[in-house]
């Protein structure tokens, strides 16, 4: 499945919306994608949860002038910046969103109901305090790019030597959807997004679909438990990669700006 994390498309259509690029309602109908609601929780001035469009709204009149995504795992705080109670519950949500302007960050929680086929998902943002430091472990675009070409190559050679095929109905399917949402154009980024960072988030989703494809392809030729050892093993640090190069095409809008 192609990986977009919720927190890319608030900060992707945030920062267009912070930067006059994009109107209220077409950046949270963009956020909230195939979702049915999106609320936020915890803003400083309201009592309670609010519309997305207001709580955009409010986090601008905060003083927010930009967004970053966090794509935080065990051992790796990507993107994060403190403190221990943010990180934690960033962590637990596998991503987060870091405002520029005001200590404040955005964990999602995702509630879902409904019998298979016609499930609806809603989504809580809940703000909390974050500590005001440089993020942790966020590459440039340019070291990111290289980064995933290695890791393509590195990604492609480990399936072929653990005979890890990638075929079958399930792994073309996927790679058929992929296939389509990149041919229509819906990886694109926001306005205001550069166009190596379209390139390099495309890259991350297609590194990220192979190592997805490789972990959910069963045992295929790697039988022993030493080899599917191995293939975890030799997988993790291109997982690693894939998200560090997501979390720098979604921030380079903010990044640009600040070298302006």
């Amino acid at each position: 499945m192609l990986f977009e994390p919720r927190s890319g498309r608030l900060a992707a259509w945030g920062n267009a919306l912070l930067a006059g690029l994009a109107s209220p309602d077409e950046a949270a109908m963009s956020i909230v994608g195939e979702d049915a609601v999106h609320r936020v929780e915890g803003l400083p001035g309201e009592s309670g949860p609010v519309g997305l469009t207001l709580g955009l709204g409010r986090l601008r009149a905060l003083g927010v002038s930009g967004l970053r995504v966090a794509l935080p795992a065990p051992g790796h705080p990507l993107g994060l910046s403190g403190p221990p109670e943010f990180n934690a519950r960033a962590l637990e949500a596998e991503e987060a969103v870091v405002a520029v302007g005001a200590a404040l960050g955005l964990v999602p929680e995702v509630a879902e109901a409904g019998p298979a086929g016609d499930v609806h998902v809603s989504v809580t943002w809940h703000c909390l305090p974050v500590r005001e430091a440089p993020p942790a472990d966020v590459p440039s675009l340019g070291e990111a790019e290289r980064e995933l070409a290695e890791a393509l190559r590195e990604a492609t050679a480990v399936l072929t030597r653990l005979d890890v095929a990638g075929s079958g109905p399930v792994a073309e399917a996927a790679l058929s959807a992929y296939r389509a949402r990149a041919e229509a154009g819906q990886d694109a980024l926001a306005p205001g997004y550069p166009p190596r960072a379209v390139r390099v988030l495309a890259l991350a989703q297609r590194v990220d679909l192979m190592v997805s494809l490789a972990y959910e392809s069963g045992h295929g030729g790697a039988v022993a438990a030493s080899e599917m050892a191995a293939r975890a093993e030799a997988l993790r640090p291109v997982e690693r990669v894939a998200r560090r190069a997501l979390v720098a095409a979604y921030n380079s809008a903010v990044e640009a700006r600040e070298r302006d």
